[in-house]
């Protein structure tokens, strides 16, 4: 989705965040440049994520993702909709961290690596990526471009390898905790 300044109202519309649950968020991601009059039946052939050319768990998006306001329903949405990466080579602060607590890995990249990622998505459609969160890094499967190296804060990394929420990893330290405790 080769489009900069995407805003969290993009991603998902105000009018779609009655809900407190993460279900159902999928349905309207994009739901105003998806539909012609908000007309599911009416899908807008020109929009990028309704060519079926395109398909992955990986959402390769422009410069300035998800800025705007802080809805976390945003992350919901993303993930509700299949994507489990969002590369982009710039986040707003706050979209990223609402990603990285709903187990959605932004991948930050520079801007040369991302004008390639997308050059070869123009040349194939079935362009492989490969994401490794243990190494950090993400490359063009079907080229001969060297992986690029992302960061990640090493708790949301642990986090997101153990599909620990915040509450699981301090769980999973409980016999650290304990032996701390001990020792006052």
């Amino acid at each position: 989705m080769n489009i900069e300044n995407v805003d969290t109202d993009q991603i998902i519309p105000a009018r779609f965040l009655k809900a407190t649950s993460r279900e159902g968020f999928g349905k309207n991601f994009f739901r105003d440049w998806k539909y012609n009059n908000d007309d599911e039946k009416q899908p807008k052939q020109d929009f990028v994520l309704n060519n079926p050319i395109f398909s992955g768990k990986i959402l390769v998006a422009a410069k300035n993702f998800g800025c705007g306001s802080s809805r976390e329903h945003a992350a919901w949405a993303i993930k509700d909709a299949g994507f489990d990466v969002v590369v982009s080579s710039f986040f707003a602060d706050i979209f990223k961290s609402n990603a990285l607590n709903n187990f959605l890995l932004p991948v930050q990249v520079t801007e040369d690596f991302l004008k390639k990622i997308f050059e070869s998505i123009q040349k194939d459609p079935g362009t492989r990526i490969e994401v490794n969160l243990e190494e950090q890094t993400i490359k063009l499967l079907d080229s001969s471009e060297q992986a690029e190296i992302f960061e990640i804060n090493s708790y949301k990394k642990t986090c997101l390898l153990n599909g620990y929420d915040d509450i699981d990893f301090l769980l999973s330290m409980k016999p650290e905790i304990e032996q701390f405790e001990e020792q006052l």
